[in-house]
């Protein structure tokens, strides 16, 4: 019988855990709390594809009750009203309303995010729903608690962000009754990987400050004629990133093609 030691993805969620979380700044996290917002997005994706292809798993159908359509994140000042139900990416996208950033920064990580779905969008859907066990079972958790080492959630922005990190720790924590107690029994392997290589791309494109000092302080950054790249100097690249798209805002539901279905 294989474990999660015997795959890589386990090593991309340390490399996660291992980014610069306490070095970086203020503004840098509410980077952080825009990258998640797609992260999120795709997350429910993946959940209401896992329901699509197990409809009749009662331990998936709970999950989705407590991550979709729920109030456990309420309330919260600004964002949720008591007892008000909404996916847990709506959250999200209400938190990112609570400090609007500038026009420039806004397209910059629009690109970056919609260049991330497109990518999550096109794998497998088996291999999707397989991703949700290796968030929730785990993979999750250790990364919130890296981020919760953050230590100067100053805003209404990221205390919002911070109560979400947190709850879910929470939520994922409970060996028996927690989050990854309803998702275990889905088989994992390396098909998986793209994903957690596309959260942590995700993130350092977002916030390149994560690879520390060391590396972004030789990091060189090429322009292109649509963007730019980050190539932190001797290091592998970490990404190129696509032009603006045309359509600037949030992904909302519409954008869900599990909705389409």
């Amino acid at each position: 019988m294989t474990s999660p030691r015997d795959f890589r993805y386990p090593q991309v969620i340390a490399e996660i855990c291992n980014l610069d979380w306490q070095g970086i700044s203020g503004e840098d996290m509410t980077s952080i709390a825009w990258a998640y917002h797609f992260f999120s997005i795709q997350f429910r994706e993946n959940l209401k594809t896992a329901r699509r292809l197990h409809p009749h798993d009662e331990k998936l159908r709970q999950l989705e009750a407590e991550e979709c359509d729920t109030d456990n994140l309420a309330p919260w000042p600004g964002v949720a009203a008591v007892g008000e139900k909404m996916n847990h990416d709506e959250f999200m996208r209400r938190t990112l309303d609570l400090m609007p950033i500038d026009t420039v920064k806004f397209q910059r990580l629009q690109t970056i995010g919609h260049r991330y779905l497109r990518e999550a969008r096109a794998l497998n859907a088996t291999v999707r729903a397989a991703s949700i066990a290796s968030y929730e079972d785990g993979g999750l958790e250790r990364v919130f608690k890296a981020i919760l080492g953050f230590c100067d959630w100053n805003t209404p922005l990221l205390q919002a962000f911070e109560h979400f990190l947190a709850e879910h720790v929470r939520f994922d924590s409970d060996p028996d009754q927690g989050h990854g107690a309803l998702s275990r029994h889905i088989e994992v392997d390396d098909r998986i990987l793209p994903l957690w290589e596309g959260f942590r791309e995700l993130l350092v494109t977002c916030v390149p400050s994560l690879l520390g000092k060391t590396a972004t302080g030789s990091a060189r950054l090429h322009e292109l004629d649509n963007g730019f790249e980050a190539l932190p100097q001797g290091a592998e690249r970490v990404v190129a990133y696509a032009p603006v798209h045309a359509t600037a805002g949030l992904v909302g539901a519409h954008d869900d093609p599990v909705c389409h279905s």
